[in-house]
Parts: structure tokens; sequence; C-alpha cells
């Protein structure tokens, strides 16, 4: 009933509203007597050509132009960014081609009535000023992306590196430009502009493109991707700093003219640090979590970087230093930086900074190069770049100790140049000191450059493979990042879990995370005692962490899918190591829960077995358990299962080798050796490690760092006087069914064990 009473109000308010607006308009028509109105006749118009003639001229509406190149661009730039990465590119190639694609070079060439209607020369305005938006927003993105924390710890090596780096391809470069002044520099332009500029775009590194690359070939984590990183990270810093004189210098006309925009420079740049950055830092420290960072916050973060950006602009050394230098000087907290990188990124570089790339196509004419003496140039440009920064990054690595696998690597990934390379073309190009031929010759040079990284490195690989393969290993944890995930459901257990956690990352703490999390059902709290639940649940943990000296970050949710959300945590934060405990009840009733001695419920522990390996559904009556393995199914990082049996204290660890696949518990032990003095026995219990060189290797390189702290024993059987003095066993998922499938009696002695699924 209730349905059709609201159909009839329905009907009856809209007809009678819609009569009265009839009658009102039909009086209207009265008040038009006299006033000259003047209706079309048929002979004049029709609907139909009115509608048209509306329609056409909608499309030439600045906004309609506009709307139309963004969702060109996005479109091309999607296409050719996916084609570079399934070709092994960074995607940013991709980008870059798809604004030459789009350009006269191309589309403008072969389909100059579209180019003309698509990108009309009065629109580009417009689309410069939204590439700037995007570009100012990725370098404040770029800034808070640089852990200045770690750049200190990591300087001494990397900063040698860095600069060398730097000051050979800008000699280089400047001698280059005294080759090329003469013919192609513009009129009107000093040489000491046009040869800066040059300079400085035959040293620039592209820190995010190489960051990326790093990350996807899985060597981030490794001594010789973090020092890289390192220094990209301080090239990246200094680059912009001279880049920030060099426009200072190009617009004063000389370095004495100069000198003022300089030290308003340096002026600037000290209100930052000494005023603006202790401010942002409280702001931070108030406002740590995604829950309570409301708009205010967001705003004032967002007024910080367009005021930076402002006056950069103002002194004359260029917004994008002024958007560089306040993301630097976010609150020094990543978990803070992450939140807001993940409210800036998909608008900068999904929507805006693809515009750039596409403008930059634009005033990218390859058709320049219209002769062989040209193209000789080109080839002659890219050959100074690439031996510049190659020799300057390779030399000096090989200079402060690096082996030569190492060195050329370095080498290799500096040459790294993408979008950091055409921000300044870009500005040299507005400055009006590159010509548009050197311009279109320059933008060659930065893609040929950025797409050779990558088979460069796979050269490198190949000729030192044997040293590639211990490099890649030998990790140093005072130099790597190592982020650890703790889930926990019990304070309690959340504490022994969080001194576990602690012996993995104790010595690298200022490098390292423990984050801990506690997820509670919303079916289980109200909105009045939320406050007072969270505080009871962190509060063991967080006066744990303060008498074991670690910083731990927490992070509580009320959710209605507790152990999606860990996985979906655990993905989305890209952590090293999930951290759960596994409850007792697992075993209870078993052959297993009898030996540990939990003897109430029957459950068969193949069931376990089946469901971590995802081949069988397990535990349909028990949701702790079905947890377990929804975890391990769901989670893409490395996940430590923690079994503890009166766990104290770590100093000894026993590791089983049952098979190759065994080999990356090495990685673990070593951190426990380097982080907590932990004496380990490494159990070769059928004989692959003698066989096998890539764990060999990496157990010859402890032993030669640590010698000992590293037991080797060659035996097929656990004995109980083994298990008896150790305080921890690491073990592999793998490793682990296998031994509760064939050996049982062993359990009754077994330690704390950790089970690794990496």
């Amino acid at each position: 009933m209730k349905k059709y009473r609201n159909i009839f109000f329905y009907v009856i308010v809209t007809g009678l509203f819609g009569l009265l607006m009839y009658l009102i308009v039909m009086q209207g028509k009265v008040l038009e007597i006299g006033r000259a109105i003047h209706y079309p006749t048929t002979a004049e118009s029709t609907h139909w050509s009115e509608f048209l003639s509306t329609i056409s001229d909608n499309f030439v509406h600045p906004l309609a132009i506009l709307l139309a190149q963004i969702v060109t661009i996005i479109f091309f730039a999607r296409i050719f960014g996916w084609i570079c990465k399934k070709i092994g590119q960074p995607t940013v190639i991709g980008e870059i081609i798809a604004g030459i694609v789009l350009g006269p070079s191309v589309i403008g060439l072969y389909y100059p009535e579209a180019f003309k209607v698509l990108f009309p020369p009065e629109s580009l305005g417009n689309l410069h000023f939204l590439s700037q938006i995007g570009l100012i927003l990725f370098m404040f993105m770029v800034g808070m992306e640089l852990d200045l924390k770690t750049v200190k710890n990591r300087a001494s090596d990397a900063v040698v590196i860095s600069h060398a780096s730097i000051i050979f391809p800008f000699t280089l470069g400047l001698g280059l430009a005294y080759l090329l002044y003469s013919e192609f520099a513009p009129q009107g332009v000093q040489f000491l502009s046009f040869g800066l500029f040059i300079g400085i775009a035959m040293s620039i590194t592209a820190f995010p493109v190489l960051a990326r690359i790093v990350q996807e070939r899985g060597i981030h984590k490794t001594k010789l991707g973090a020092l890289v990183i390192t220094c990209a990270a301080i090239d990246d810093i200094t680059a912009w700093c001279v880049l920030a004189g060099v426009i200072a210098i190009v617009k004063a006309g000389s370095i004495l003219s100069s000198l003022y925009t300089i030290v308003a420079s340096i002026a600037y740049v000290l209100v930052m640090i000494k005023v603006v950055q202790p401010f942002l830092k409280r702001v931070g420290d108030l406002h740590p979590t995604r829950e309570n960072m409301n708009k205010q916050v967001v705003a004032i973060f967002f007024i910080t970087l367009i005021i930076s950006s402002y006056t950069t602009e103002i002194i004359g050394i260029h917004a994008l230093f002024g958007a560089f230098l306040a993301g630097t000087i976010m609150p020094n907290n990543m978990k803070f930086r992450n939140i807001f990188i993940e409210k800036v990124e998909d608008v900068a570089l999904v929507l805006l900074l693809p515009l750039f790339f596409v403008l930059t196509g634009l005033r990218t004419e390859i058709g320049l190069i219209n002769d062989i003496n040209l193209w000789k140039i080109t080839g002659l440009i890219i050959l100074v770049a690439v031996t510049g920064k190659f020799l300057g990054g390779a030399l000096s690595a090989k200079f402060v100790g690096l082996n030569w696998h190492d060195s050329l690597s370095i080498g290799a990934l500096m040459n790294t140049r993408g979008l950091m390379q055409l921000v300044v073309l870009s500005i040299g190009y507005d400055l009006g000191v590159l010509t548009p031929a050197v311009f279109a010759m320059m933008i060659i040079m930065a893609i040929v450059t950025t797409i050779m990284t990558g088979p460069a490195l796979d050269v490198i690989k190949k000729i030192f493979k044997n040293q590639g393969e211990e490099n890649e290993f030998s990790i140093d944890d005072s130099l790597s990042k190592y982020r650890i995930l703790i889930s926990y459901a019990n304070p309690d257990r959340g504490k022994i879990l969080l001194r576990l956690a602690n012996s993995f990352v104790k010595k690298s703490n200022s490098n390292s995370t423990v984050t801990v999390m506690h997820l509670s059902s919303n079916s289980e709290l109200s909105q009045i005692n939320i406050d007072e639940y969270e505080h009871d649940s962190f509060d063991p943990l967080i006066q744990e962490s303060k008498e074991l000296n670690q910083k731990i970050t927490t992070l509580f949710k009320v959710s209605n899918d507790i152990y999606g959300d860990i996985s979906e945590v655990a993905n989305k934060g890209d952590y090293d190591l999930l951290m759960v405990g596994l409850g007792q009840s697992i075993f209870e009733g078993s052959l297993l829960g009898r030996i540990l001695g939990f003897t109430t419920k029957i459950i068969d522990p193949d069931k376990l077995l089946n469901s971590v390996t995802g081949r069988g559904k397990l535990f349909e009556r028990s949701p702790f358990e079905e947890s377990t393995r929804l975890i391990l199914a769901k989670t893409e990082v490395p996940v430590g299962i923690f079994i503890e049996k009166n766990f104290t204290k770590l100093d000894t660890v026993l590791v089983p080798i049952f098979n190759a696949n065994d080999a990356f518990l090495v990685r673990y032990a070593q951190k426990l050796i380097n982080n907590s003095g932990a004496m380990v026995t490494i159990l070769d219990a059928s004989g692959n490690i003698s066989e096998s060189p890539s764990m060999k290797e990496p157990l010859r390189i402890i032993e030669q760092s640590v010698p000992d702290h590293l037991q080797l024993i060659a035996q097929t059987e656990i004995t109980s006087e083994m298990l008896d003095k150790n305080d921890l066993m690491l073990i592999s998922l793998e490793s682990w069914k296998r031994l509760v499938e064939t050996q049982h009696l062993w359990l009754v002695k077994s330690p704390s064990t950790l089970i690794i699924r990496d």
C-alpha cells in the first residue's frame, strides 16, 4: 500500500507543479509584447540545423577541446606505457613516446588536419598550465619519497659516487656546448647559459625511474640497490640545486648578477628547514594515521606546497624547485608520507603528468633532424651523455672500493634520465636557451639512455654472473630497509611477536619499521568503547617497545573481514614480512596436538598441511583455523607463522635445510646474526648445500664476516639435544609440512618455531 501511496503522491506533485510552471510561462509570453523579440522562421533555420550549430560550437569551446585532449592523452599514454612495460621498459618511456606520436613528429606530419583540430595553437596555453600543475605535484611526490635520514646514513660513499657522476658529464657537456654553440645556439643567448644547460642535461639522473627499475629487478634490498638509490637521491638533490643556480644565472645574465637570486634562494631554504619543517612535523605527529588526517590537515600541506612553489617562482629558480623542497621537509614518517602520496599520485601521475609528456611531444619535431650531419650530432650527444654518466658513476664506485660488477651496474643505472631530463629540457626551452632542433636531439638522447639501462644491466649480469649472484645476496642490514607487519589478536601474544620482530631489525632500527596491527570485528565493539579498546590493545606493546628500544607504528581498524583485511594491508603496504601467531587450538586433539600437550579437539594435521598449500578446505567448522589458510592464500608478501613455546630470548637458532627451495632461509638467518648476534646452526639434512653454489656462496659470505656465529652440520636426523639447546627453529613452510607428515617424535622437544612462506 505504501508503494502505491508514494507513486500517487509523486504523480500529483509533479503534475500540479508542472501545470503551474506551464501557466507561468504562458503568462510570461504576454510580457514580450512590444519588446521586438526575434523568432527564427522555418526558412531561416530549422530545429535540426540549430542543434547541429550548437554541437559545432560546443566542439570548439576551450573546455571541450581541453577535455578531448586529456582523454586522448591519457588513452595513448596508457597504451604506450603498457607496451613498454610488456617489453621490460619503464612505463615513463611509453608515455614520452606517446607524446612524440601525438605531436608534430607523427600525427602532425601524417594527419595535419586532425592535429590542428585536436591541438589548435590557442589551446596549448591551457594544456601548458595544467601540465605544470602535474609537474609540481610530481616533484612534491619525488621530494616526499626521498628519505633524507637514510641518505645521511649512507652518505660517505654515495656522495662521492653521486657528485663524480655529475661533475664528469657536466664537464663533458660544457665541451660539447663549445662544439655546438656557433651552429645551434639561439641568437642572443650567451655561451655561459647555453653551456650550463647542456652540462646539466648531460649530468641529470631520474631518481623516480631509477628507483622503479631497481625495485622491478628485485635488487632494492641488496647492498647495490640501497647504494644506487641513495646515489640517485643525492644526485637529484644536487642537480636541482645546481639547476636553480643555472636558472638564476640565465635569467640574470651573469654569475655576479645572479648572486642576489642565489642569496634569496639560500634564505628561502633556511626558512623552510628551520621554521616550516618543525611546524609540519608537529602537525604530522598530531595526525599520523589515515583516520585522523582530516581535510584541514591536508589543506595545510597543500598550502605549504603552493606557497613554496610560488616563492621559488618569484625568486627566479622555478616553481618545481619549491615543490621538490616542500616534499623533502614533510614529516619524516614514512607511513604519513605514504598516506599523503596516495592522495596525490593518482591525480598527478595518471591525469596531469601525461599532459606534460604530450606537451613535450608537441614541442619535439623529429623532422628538424633532416640530414645525416644532424643525426651525427645527435649520435655525438648520446655518446657524450652515456660516456660521462657511465664512466663517472662506474669509476668513482670502483674508487670507493666496490667490485667491477657493482661499479658498472651503478654506472648503467645512473645513466637513467627519463622524466627528469624532460623537465630540465622544457625549462631550457621555455627560457629560450635551447632551439627546437637541439631540444629534439636532447629528447632522443633522454629516451635512448633510459631505454638502454635495462639491457645494459642484463649484459653486466651475464659478464659477472658468479659475482652478481654473490652481490645480490650480500645484504648489509645497516643499509637495507626492512618492513615488518605484526598482526595479533591478544596483546600478550603481540608482545612476543614484537620481541621476535625486534630480533630481525634491532641494529638497523633507523632504516627499518615495525608496524603492529590489531583488527577487531565491528560486531564486538561499539563507538562508545572503541577508543578505550584501542588503547588497551596497544598499550602493552607500546610499553614493550620502550623496553626493547624499538620504534613501532600502530594500526587499528574495525573490520567486517579481519583476515582479508590483514592480507590487504600487507599487500598494499609492500611489507617484507607479515608475522602472525598460530593459535594452539590448531593442534588440539591431533597426534601433533597430543605431543604438544593440547588434547581437547580432534583435528587432522593433514588438513592443516593441505590448507597452507591450497590443496584442501580446512577447518570449515572453526573460523580461527580457516583464517590461517585465508591469510596464506591471499597474502602476496612473505608470511611468518610463529608457534610460541615459552619464547623469552633469542641466542641460538636452528635452520634445517631439506632442499634447494629452502635457500631463502639463509637471508633470515643472516638478519638474526647481524641484528641480534644469534648463534645459527644450519642443518644440511639432505646434502644440498655442498652441491648448490646459490646456497654455498651466501654461507661463505656470512662465515667470512661473522665466523663465530655460524655452524654448518650435515646430518639427516634432528636430535633431541640439538632441539633442546636452541631458542628458535626457523623453517620453511614446505619443510614444516614434510616434518609433520614424516617425523613426529622430535616435536616433543621442538623450541618455538617460525614457519616462513617466502
